[in-house]
């Protein structure tokens, strides 16, 4: 584990939250976060922004709406991670609810087809004969695959989230946030979070064409909440007000037990309570068991989990994602032995002073489908940005990036694809995660250039790893009462993180559970009692060199155990003092 910066966020309270019924502490952390007043954490669907504000997105639903009402064939094409399936799921389950039952998915195989609506899938695509097919979470970047499609005569809808790049696909219409021209305030909305607002503007044309009147009841969208909940936070994109009303709204329909079939099998298989879910669970529970799907085998099989109102089937396929998971854990800890080889003969070779400020890895023997969670991994042992690639085909290979706060990973490829015409054959993505393709041969020049690159770009003071601390928790602060009044606070995530706070312990005991696991007893000077504490992953090297006492990061949490709940702290880093 690397040294990191413990910095603590100061502001100051506003007038109106201190005169709230706030704890002082949470009055603290909102303010950390830009929080003013109460209402701004007061999530319900009447605050959303509405959805005309999207560019396209009035003749994206004057499309889907004449589909609709001609009974057209409609072709959902998705993406193979959770906001992919959970986007695609979202479109079946709205377009049935809107009484169209002439529709399919079709989402790529990473294997055979790789990321978004390509001209090879569109030939699969052509074999289901659609009249009208609809991007959800890809597309932005297609350019090639929607023009065959028109080409093949087929109509096409856009929605997306991505960043787009310096050409726009020739699309009959494109309904995503970040494209130029659109004034949407939230640009943060998750591949589902787009989709679910074009189904909003369909239902209300098709409300002011009278058409349920005379056809059938206007359909809630409310009820498919819970999977733009799920997709926006396993998609990590940043919790903004709007995301987290979608988010607090989805978590409610669960809590309440009203979740699709599919999301509650995956929880309780998961050993997760589905009434006190939140939206941590989502992202660790739930989200790791859908991509596996995607990341191992093919996600139509996280897709039909979603979209399915069998509870028996919808147990058995999340007893296969389990499955899946399981392995995909096994195929990352194999690779990540061998990354960590690499790396420490590095580290000790040069210094960790010296490590590459971005650090490229390959291997042939890589699963293509792991690479993403790899180099999180790495990212998070060295705070760098880290790109890990494997083989696509005998002469190209596939990165999956992702970054560190303060450095767009998408405009350090955009930069590296400028200076270095040719070496990438395509890249697209986020702030924090990209993905690319390239030919094999240029890999050394590529980790020259993405070093370089990294290093005119971050500043040192990122790359040793600063954590924000929203400040010390007094003795008596270590309480269920707060911990509980934390976990209902949120939503927490990308974005608007989870309280985090820092202090000094004397370490009264420890022991390994788990293998890498530390459970730990902690004595904070002022407190009246010790409190428990675990450390997921932890660096046991360190404590065994600590002398016993500690300065840790932590978040206060819950821990239920047969039926007894307890404050315990959840240490995401701690240093000897």
């Amino acid at each position: 584990m690397q040294d990191k910066i413990i910095k603590r966020l100061s502001a100051d309270v506003s007038p109106q939250l201190l005169k709230s019924a706030l704890h002082p502490v949470l009055q603290k952390v909102f303010s950390h976060r830009k929080v003013t007043a109460p209402d701004e954490i007061e999530y319900n669907l009447a605050k959303l922004i509405g959805f005309d504000q999207l560019k396209g997105i009035n003749v994206a639903a004057e499309i889907i709406v004449n589909a609709i009402k001609a009974k057209q064939k409609i072709l959902i094409v998705g993406d193979f991670d959770a906001d992919g399936a959970t986007s695609t799921a979202v479109s079946l389950r709205v377009l049935k609810m809107l009484g169209h039952n002439n529709v399919a998915s079709l989402v790529p195989n990473r294997f055979d087809f790789g990321y978004g609506l390509s001209p090879e899938l569109v030939e699969v695509a052509c074999q289901d004969k659609p009249d009208l097919l609809i991007t959800v979470d890809n597309g932005i970047s297609s350019i090639e695959g929607v023009a065959a499609a028109r080409a093949a005569g087929i109509q096409v809808v856009v929605t997306d989230h991505h960043l787009a790049g310096k050409e726009l696909p020739n699309a009959h219409a494109i309904v995503n946030p970040n494209q130029p021209g659109c004034s949407f305030p939230s640009k943060n909305l998750a591949g589902v979070g787009v989709i679910f607002y074009v189904m909003l503007a369909v239902r209300a044309k098709l409300r002011e064409q009278a058409y349920f009147a005379d056809h059938l009841a206007e359909p809630n969208m409310g009820s498919v909440l819970d999977l733009v909940a799920l997709g926006t936070v396993a998609d990590v994109v940043p919790l903004d007000t709007n995301n987290r009303i979608l988010v607090s709204q989805g978590l409610k329909r669960m809590q309440a037990g009203k979740a699709c079939v599919g999301i509650q099998a995956i929880l309780k298989i998961a050993g997760r309570d589905i009434t006190r879910i939140v939206s941590s669970d989502l992202g660790f529970a739930i989200g790791p068991r859908l991509n596996a799907a995607g990341r191992l085998e093919d996600m139509s099989l996280g897709i039909e989990c979603l979209v399915t109102d069998d509870a028996n089937r919808a147990t058995m396929i999340a007893e296969q994602l389990d499955e899946l998971n399981r392995n995909r854990r096994e195929i990352e800890q194999g690779m990540q032995q061998q990354a960590m080889k690499s790396l420490k003969y590095l580290e000790e070779s040069i210094g960790q002073s010296q490590l590459p400020y971005g650090i490229s890895l390959y291997n042939a023997e890589w699963h293509q489908g792991v690479i993403g969670i790899l180099a999180s991994r790495i990212k998070e042992k060295f705070n760098r940005p880290v790109i890990v690639f494997a083989n696509d085909n005998e002469t190209v290979i596939k990165g999956s990036a992702r970054s560190i706060k303060g450095l767009h990973i998408r405009d350090v490829l955009d930069t590296i694809s400028t200076q270095h015409p040719g070496m990438i054959i395509k890249f697209g993505g986020h702030a924090m995660a990209a993905g690319l393709s390239m030919k094999k041969s240029a890999f050394q020049l590529f980790e020259k250039a993405f070093n370089e690159v990294v290093k005119r770009q971050a500043d040192k003071e990122i790359l040793q790893g600063v954590i924000e601390s929203d400040g010390e928790l007094s003795g008596s602060e270590f309480s269920l009462p707060l911990a509980e009044a934390i976990r209902n606070a949120g939503p927490w995530g990308q974005g608007f993180i989870e309280p985090l706070f820092d202090g000094e312990f004397e370490v009264l005991d420890w022991r390994v559970v788990g293998e890498k696991h530390l459970k730990m007893e902690l004595q904070a000077e002022d407190a009246e009692q010790s409190i428990s504490a675990i450390a997921f992953n932890a660096p046991i090297e360190r404590m065994k060199e600590s002398d016993g006492y500690i300065r840790a990061a932590y978040r206060l949490d819950v821990n239920e155990f047969r039926n007894k709940k307890t404050a315990q702290l959840i240490v995401e880093y701690f240093e000897a003092i």
